[in-house]
């Protein structure tokens, strides 16, 4: 409880009065009476001073205590999050055809030093059916070149086979034009009445895109319509460039 040092001031002074007043009555020696009270005075002025400081003091150390009171540490807790890994197996490309069908009625070929497939044989060979007007053929090209410039020197070759769905993509001007713009740097061939194009998809449905995979010997050993499958694509590549024949 925090205690008035004024109060006690007075109280102290109001203590000395009443017995400096009954010494005053009690005494027979006036004289005697006046130095007894400048005594008492004297005293009761020190003992008020003493009261006055302890008690501030004591209201100084309340305060101190209540204002230095130490905080409550929390500790950091520190989470680690560890990003699982996954590796995904495909299984073993099988021969899903013994001879690659051919190359029929076609244009010419453009950034290639050979004429037929056949040249190929040896390499590990991807060949692309596409139109540099197809969405979901342009979306692929990044992947076909990504990989292309990651397998070539191990001895993988591609293929773009170009079977033009409108009018317009048949013109060899617009299809080099394409080439340069879409970063295509493989070899292409000009399929332009689409002959090649049936010789491999038979069954009277058009794909674009659409590819495929040919083994060393010829041999087709992957079939993909459309976009994906681009990590088994690159795998069943590495298995076949690492594949003896």
């Amino acid at each position: 409880m925090k205690v008035d040092s004024r109060l006690v001031l007075l109280a102290v002074l109001a203590a000395g009065v009443i017995a400096l007043g009954w010494t005053w009555l009690t005494s027979e020696d006036p004289e005697e009476v006046t130095l007894e009270t400048e005594a008492a005075l004297e005293t009761t002025t020190t003992s008020s001073a003493s009261t006055t400081v302890a008690v501030e003091e004591q209201d100084a150390a309340a305060v101190t205590t209540a204002t230095t009171a130490p905080a409550t540490t929390v500790p950091a807790t520190t989470t680690t999050t560890v990003a699982p890994t996954t590796t995904t197996t495909f299984p073993t490309p099988e021969v899903l055809g013994e001879v690659h069908p051919r190359l029929v009625d076609i244009d010419g070929w453009l950034q290639s030093e050979v004429e037929t497939l056949e040249e190929l044989r040896g390499k590990v060979v991807v060949v692309e059916f596409w139109t540099f007007g197809c969405y979901n053929c342009k979306n692929r090209i990044p992947y076909t070149q990504e990989m292309y410039a990651k397998y070539r020197d191990q001895g993988l070759e591609i293929v773009g086979i170009h079977s033009p769905e409108f009018k317009y993509e048949e013109d060899v001007d617009n299809i080099k034009k394409a080439l340069v713009d879409l970063g295509v740097t493989w070899p292409v061939v000009l399929d332009t009445r689409r002959r090649t194009f049936w010789e491999w998809q038979a069954g009277g449905t058009a794909y674009w895109p659409r590819t495929y995979v040919l083994d060393r010997e010829g041999r087709v050993r992957f079939d993909h319509i459309g976009e994906g499958k681009y990590g088994e694509l690159d795998q069943t590549v590495a298995f076949l460039l690492a594949e003896e024949m």
